[in-house]
């Protein structure tokens, strides 16, 4: 049956087929992937209206006005 010359395009036209049929689930598993992705950012930005900032972002905000403080006190060669 190995010899049949039929056997190996069969074999060929099935591997290709399988192939086919991977890479499209796998582009439509990618797709689904990102757009999940986009909907969590999405849902992220959106803050109520009249809506006060974390007590978390506010700490980082804090610190971060604390680091830049720092950061211009080296460049301005002062030692804290």
């Amino acid at each position: 049956m190995p010899q049949d010359p039929n056997f190996y395009i069969i074999i060929g036209a099935f591997a290709v087929l399988c192939d086919g049929i991977v890479s499209t689930l796998s582009l439509r598993g990618w797709r689904e992937w990102i757009a999940l992705k986009h909907a969590e950012l999405d849902a992220g930005r959106q803050l109520p209206e009249g809506s006060s900032p974390s007590a978390a972002s506010r700490i980082e905000v804090a610190d971060l006005k604390e680091r830049v403080k720092k950061l211009e006190a080296i460049a301005a060669g002062i030692d804290i």
